[in-house]
């Protein structure tokens, strides 16, 4: 069921296949297509999350109960049943884990629930990263609750809060429009029962004097609301009970009328608020900006063990081979938190940890993993495929067209500073309170005031290269130092008019440094924590201005736009492609190679053919031009309005989603095309509100966004445009196609597990998110690898069935020879040309020869080197064999295939020549 590398004493798989489950497609749908997935060659199912998430989940990370499987996904039956469907078909699992948060609000996640009802004195309080004593004084023991779509005393008096009974539960509890609960104190409910009915009354006495059962006031209350519950079955009490609650209720439009509820509600250990709030106040660490999202304290022993005993059930059943686990920089020490992973679980597994790294950036090798989830080596193929010459060109037309000047490094710093001031400002306060209390601890550090410490903060998280750091107990590493000294000293450049000392006392507090020497006045515990704290700051505010930001904002060439990607440096060199596999084989050769994922803002094959765009540079810029000029007479008249223009930089970047993700030919029709605005209306507007420019989540600008769609609207009605449209991106499409292909081949021939995400086998022009999860097409994919008889002429077209026989054909040859992929050497080839990338994998004779062209617009190039070797290689893609004997060039090799992967030093059997389809998508430009 799985492969053992040589150099990794663990499980690792040979591929991955991810599945997106939810309810449309659960245990039984994934148990359906678990033949295809063995047939296409992958030895294991990597599946997202499925343990229980809140209802009505569509991607399953707001999991509500780790210990449980989700029910929307199916019933146990049924997961068991996909279980044998995956051991009978011998492939193995692997589960997407989410340790670092939960999902709250609603009223299904009982941990939280509890703490809301108890407060800190809950069994769970110290599941959840609560700040019980924060800065604002009236919030001092109590959560902050956003929910609300408005003012609280706006919603109190419209009726959006109503008291409900729980006659099952015999409890109590608010409900904000019905769909959030917050539980009710226990000693609160002999207010609440009122003196309406005697026996009511006397209960209502039981639970106000819950304190006298301290410490077991718990306990105590579960009694009465079972008596409760007793009681209510009578219809007589259950009316008293009803016209109690009503008692609390009061006229809508009348704010006096609902003084007793807001008074119930002030004694509460919540205090339920305005969403927007949450940005100045919220005391509990979430995911990212998400309030729904509740960071854990995974690192606490008991949480630990609740997280993970079902995970490492199924581990020690040998239900799971590995574990992905989700967003690692948000645990407080995710080397401790991995170290214990690998020991607590009942047999060795293959473990893989979502993080993105920079370019400078390596994963750390003492935390003991096979490697990452692959972002870096996505970005690393498209800048291979990426034309550097282009470069200047559409940098410069980018700028006159859009007026948009800044670098991109300045708009990483002030997307930064925007989601400090706005959306996480409370963790940044809270933070420079910390840090005042810190300094007030020492006579040269007690003046530095709680505005001047976060300002400094706040310039230090802004100059961060890194997502974050990684302090520990253990010390501080010559790594981390270079990246904290690196980020003061860039702090102190940018705010020069701060007091340089207090960098200084920072460098030491961030570093933990400040208590090195005996005697220093100052509490390690507190400078450790503070410093740990800081660590699990950083990374959400690089995520949320880098990617969901400044992403947005920088539309200059959106391929490079990318999860772990270098935007203002898009290209990637042949060198440092060879450079980047080597080292992946010497340090992480169980890495997942990852091209499309469920976090990419663009599909594999959406950035293949954006890739082009770099290679046609003055063709794009001139197509733009013109495309431009159409709309806008087309529009004359028409546009502005209270929303104003179209802005120039979205104007920009519709016009490479459209060239990107535009339907292959194979399958444009109206049906499609009305598919595809939609999917790019959805598209653009999600891009238009995360820029955060002309729009944004928590306060959208509907008129802009009108304007914003009467753009597209006009783009898809008019035929001077389609006319000027339509011919230029069919060349790109082609050419995309090569791109596609080159990179499929490349993914799954160097070091490391390649991954396909779902469906992504065939074409995958997806766009951001929800887009990339849509439903799949698996009839059409079985049919095309059933049958590769696909007619050349389609195939010339790009309809995606060369791509995947490209990929079976790999998996096949990858179980046919899994010590050559798990542990063969990376040799680079001489190619003679920028426009042939060409290794070799060595494992004993085994020989696999690997050459792949660039820049397709170019041609083949001519006059490049022969590929030495003896003896017949087998043409994997394909059929057939070459004669090494023969001295063949990279050039003559490429003529007819966009890549060709050639098994040699073993004994090969000839066939026939290599199909005509693939043919003529190698020389798609030739035919445009």
């Amino acid at each position: 069921m799985s492969e053992t590398s040589s150099s990794v004493a663990r499980p690792v798989p040979r591929a991955t296949y991810r599945l997106q489950l939810n309810a449309d497609f659960g245990f039984r749908e994934a148990a359906a297509v678990v033949p295809y997935v063995a047939r296409l060659g992958v030895s294991h199912v990597y599946a997202s999350p499925f343990l229980r998430a809140r209802p009505g989940s569509t991607h399953g990370y707001d999991i509500v109960d780790h210990g449980e499987l989700n029910p929307e996904l199916g019933s146990k039956a049924d997961f068991d049943a996909f279980v044998e469907t995956l051991r009978a078909h011998e492939l193995g699992m692997v589960l997407d884990f989410v340790p670092n948060h939960m999902g709250i609000g609603g009223s299904d996640n009982p941990y939280w629930l509890d703490v809301l009802e108890w407060g800190r004195s809950s069994d769970y309080a110290g599941w959840f990263d609560i700040d019980w004593f924060p800065e604002a004084p009236h919030l001092e023991g109590k959560v902050l609750i956003p929910v609300l779509g408005d003012h609280y005393g706006k919603v109190l008096e419209s009726g959006g809060l109503e008291l409900r009974f729980d006659a099952e539960e015999g409890s109590i509890a608010l409900w904000a429009y019905g769909t959030h609960k917050l539980p009710i104190h226990p000693d609160c409910y002999g207010a609440v029962l009122g003196t309406g009915h005697a026996a009511l009354e006397r209960l209502g006495d039981a639970f106000t004097h819950l304190s006298a059962y301290h410490p077991h006031e718990q306990r105590r209350a579960r009694e009465l609301k079972r008596d409760l519950a007793r009681l209510a079955a009578d219809p007589q009490i259950r009316a008293a009970i009803d016209a109690s609650l009503a008692g609390f209720a009061g006229r809508e439009g009348d704010l006096d009328s609902w003084s007793r509820l807001d008074r119930l509600v002030e004694e509460q250990v919540w205090r339920v608020a305005f969403f927007r709030v949450a940005a100045d106040d919220i005391n509990y660490r979430r995911f990212f900006n998400v309030n729904e999202l509740a960071g854990i304290r995974i690192e606490h022993e008991e949480l630990f063990e609740h997280a993970h005993r079902l995970v490492f059930d199924l581990i020690g059943r040998g239900v799971l081979d590995g574990l992905r686990i989700d967003h690692i920089d948000g645990l407080l020490d995710p080397k401790t938190y991995c170290h214990r992973l690998r020991q607590r679980a009942p047999r060795p597994i293959w473990l893989v940890v979502e993080k993105i790294l920079a370019e400078h950036e390596t994963l750390r090798a003492d935390w003991g993993t096979d490697g990452t989830t692959g972002y870096e080596f996505a970005n690393l193929l498209t800048g291979l495929l990426t034309d550097p010459a282009g470069d200047a060109r559409i940098t410069s037309f980018y700028r006159s067209f859009t007026g948009e000047r800044a670098r991109f490094s300045e708009i990483v710093r002030a997307s930064k500073f925007a989601i400090m001031d706005d959306e996480m400002a409370s963790e940044l306060n809270t933070l420079a309170r910390d840090a005042a209390r810190i300094a007030r601890s020492g006579p040269r550090t007690a003046d530095f005031t709680q505005n001047v410490l976060r300002r400094a903060l706040k310039e230090i998280v802004a100059a961060f290269e890194v997502y974050r750091t990684y302090v520990t107990e253990d010390g501080t590493c010559a790594q981390d130092l270079k990246e904290l000294d690196g980020a003061i000293t860039r702090a102190r450049r940018n705010a020069r008019a701060l007091d340089p000392s207090v960098f200084d006392f920072l460098g030491s507090l961030l570093s933990a440094r400040l208590t090195a020497a005996p005697g220093s006045g100052y509490s390690r515990q507190e400078v450790l924590a503070f410093a740990m704290r800081f660590q699990q700051y950083t990374g959400p505010v690089m995520a949320k201005g880098l990617e969901d930001t400044a992403f947005y904002r920088f539309n200059r060439f959106v391929a490079a736009n990318e999860v772990g990607g270098e935007p203002a440096e898009p290209t990637t060199t042949i060198e440092a492609f060879h450079t980047a596999n080597a080292r992946r084989l010497a340090e992480t050769p169980g890495a997942m190679l990852a091209t499309s994922t469920h976090d990419t803002k663009r599909g594999e094959d959406t950035r293949a053919r954006l890739a082009v765009l770099a290679e046609v540079a003055d063709e794009f810029t001139a197509a733009v031009t013109e495309w431009s000029a159409i709309l806008a007479g087309e529009g004359a008249g028409t546009a502005g309005g209270e929303g104003g223009e179209f802005a120039r930089n979205d104007e920009y970047l519709l016009y490479q989603l459209l060239i990107g993700a535009w339907p292959s030919e194979a399958e444009v029709d109206d049906a499609a095309l009305g598919d595809f605005r939609a999917r790019l209306s959805g598209a653009m507007l999600k891009s238009v509100r995360e820029a955060k420019v002309r729009s944004n989540w928590a306060a959208p600008d509907t008129d802009y966004e009108a304007v914003v769609e009467a753009f597209i609207e006009r783009a898809f009605a008019s035929a001077p445009f389609r006319a000027a449209f339509l011919p230029f991106q069919k060349r790109i499409a082609r050419l995309g196609a090569v791109n596609s292909y080159v990179q499929t081949v490349l993914k799954l021939t160097v070091p490391g597990v390649p991954d396909i995400y779902r469906g992504a086998e065939h074409w995958d022009l997806s766009l951001v998110d929800p887009d990339n999860r849509r439903p799949v097409d698996f009839e059409l994919r079985q049919r095309l690898l059933d049958d590769p008889s696909a007619p050349a002429a389609a195939e010339a077209l790009g309809d995606g069935s060369a791509k995947l026989r490209a990929i079976a054909a790999l998996l096949a040859l990858r179980a046919e020879r899994p010590a050559l992929f798990a542990a063969g050497d990376y040799l680079p080839l001489d190619t003679g040309s920028d426009q042939i990338i060409g290794f070799e994998r060595r494992h004993g004779a085994e020989r696999l020869i690997v050459l792949a062209r660039r820049f397709p617009s170019r041609g083949v190039p001519a006059g490049t080197p022969a590929i030495a070797g003896t003896g017949a290689a087998r043409l994997v893609l394909g059929a057939g064999t070459v004669d090494l004997s023969a001295g063949p060039t990279p050039s003559e090799l490429l003529a007819d295939l966009p890549a060709v992967v050639l098994l040699a030093g073993v004994d090969v059997a000839a066939g026939a020549a290599p199909s005509s389809g693939v043919r003529a998508l190698a020389n798609a430009d030739e035919d445009a």
